[in-house]
């Protein structure tokens, strides 16, 4: 035997509850040497570095 609901959901109260599955936009900051545009806590795509070391040679 499985669970039976009692009472019909409705679909307000059904569309409420998936209304918060969104996504955000990620979060962007400064490279510390080359100020472009980067994920926190990444190496940096354009120049490869990490903390303002570099850490991957990017030709």
């Amino acid at each position: 035997m499985s669970i039976c609901p009692k009472n019909k959901t409705s679909k307000a109260r059904r569309d409420k509850r998936r209304a918060n599955w969104k996504m955000t936009a990620p979060n962007l900051v400064k490279c510390s040497k080359c100020g472009a545009l980067m994920v926190p806590h990444r190496v940096c795509q354009s120049c490869g570095s990490y903390n303002k070391k570099e850490i991957v040679s990017v030709d």
